[in-house]
């Protein structure tokens, strides 16, 4: 290890998870330091309450995990509107329909979820390997819990890939709705949004590919693509919408192929 800091490395929080964080470091290709060192920008945890990350900044935030379980989703989960939510529009849920949806740009996995829990089979593609690894071990978590949540998670499957080469050579079952929401730059201003963006930001940079995600989305999905968008941002480069879902602070922009039925 040499002086200068490394970008992202791999710790272990407790002596007996030693051997998973010696493994997950394998897996990912990153180093292993100490928990607390300030020898890289961040820190992947390996925790008995699952994986976070850490940023070492001396004004760093909170470490960042995927929890399904308990806290913000959950309380979305039993109080979020249903099928109500405007994702839940956006994707085309009304009545009995609960079209198969391919998430693309997965994150921490939050729209996947809720999607999921309103009976959807859900896809999701991560490209960023850290975040992936965030997302499966939240998912992981999830299917333990038994009950409810293990239920949910069971119709989330990931994927970690490229998800414009993913989708140019799909060979399973095609998704009637692909539901794209390009990471960066964020509509939401919230504290929450603000400590991941802090966190993933160098991790997954800018979404300067967004159009080219889009075109593939639309050659792919059977019935439509929805896209979350800023409120006030322009639509990405492309055909134009079909239509528009707008709330407070994000819209959907919505590319209409067929009916959904």
């Amino acid at each position: 290890m040499t002086d200068s800091p490394c970008r992202v490395a791999v710790c272990w929080l407790s002596p007996e998870l030693e051997q998973p964080a010696q493994a997950l470091a394998m897996h990912l290709q990153l180093p292993v330091l100490p928990a607390g060192s300030s020898q890289a920008e961040l820190l992947l945890q390996v925790g008995s309450d699952g994986l976070s990350l850490q940023a070492t900044a001396a004004d760093a935030p909170g470490a960042v995990r995927v929890d399904f379980v308990e806290g913000a989703l959950a309380h979305r989960r039993l109080f979020g509107g249903g099928a109500g939510q405007m994702v839940a529009k956006a994707v085309g849920l009304r009545g009995a329909v609960r079209p198969t949806v391919l998430d693309a740009t997965a994150g921490l996995g939050r729209d996947a979820f809720v999607l999921a829990a309103l009976g959807c089979e859900v896809t999701l593609i991560e490209r960023q390997p850290i975040i992936a690894a965030l997302l499966e071990d939240g998912l992981q978590r999830a299917r333990q819990a038994g009950g409810e949540v293990a239920e949910i998670a069971a119709r989330m499957q990931l994927l970690q890939a490229d998800a414009i080469e993913a989708m140019a050579n799909w060979s399973a079952a095609v998704p009637q709705v692909i539901h794209l929401d390009p990471m960066f730059p964020h509509r939401d201003k919230s504290a929450l949004v603000k400590k991941e963006m802090r966190l993933f930001r160098p991790l997954a940079g800018d979404d300067l590919d967004a159009p080219a995600l889009l075109a593939a989305a639309l050659q792919l999905a059977s019935h439509r693509v929805a896209v979350k968008r800023p409120r006030k941002a322009p639509a990405i480069d492309g055909p134009p919408p079909s239509a528009q879902l707008s709330g407070q602070s994000s819209r959907y922009d919505i590319y209409g192929k067929k009916k959904l039925e």
